[in-house]
């Protein structure tokens, strides 16, 4: 299914998160093994294998749509991490 927002149209699996979310978290495993790193997300999000296993069909078939999503996230997570340190920085 696909969600708007502020940030346009994104895909997502049906209750559950945006895929860029999956494929993150995929990413973020650095696991090789297909069957573990599938497993492992599936904890960890409270999904099911199944679910993603589509995330990653999805993924497999718009890869840059999906790659520019996970930059955003990581560019705006990287801007307010800055923030907070320098908020931190004034009021020490």
């Amino acid at each position: 299914m696909f969600r708007g927002g502020p940030s346009g149209r994104r895909a997502a699996l049906m209750s559950g998160p945006d895929v860029w979310e999956v494929v993150s978290s995929v990413r973020l495993s650095g696991g090789k093994d297909e069957k573990r790193v599938i497993a492992a997300t599936a904890a960890q999000m409270s999904l099911s294998p199944a679910q993603v296993q589509v995330a990653l069909d999805y993924y497999g078939s718009f890869p840059e749509e999906l790659d520019a999503q996970v930059a955003e996230n990581e560019r705006a997570a990287a801007q307010a991490l800055a923030a907070w340190q320098a908020r931190q920085r004034l009021l020490a």
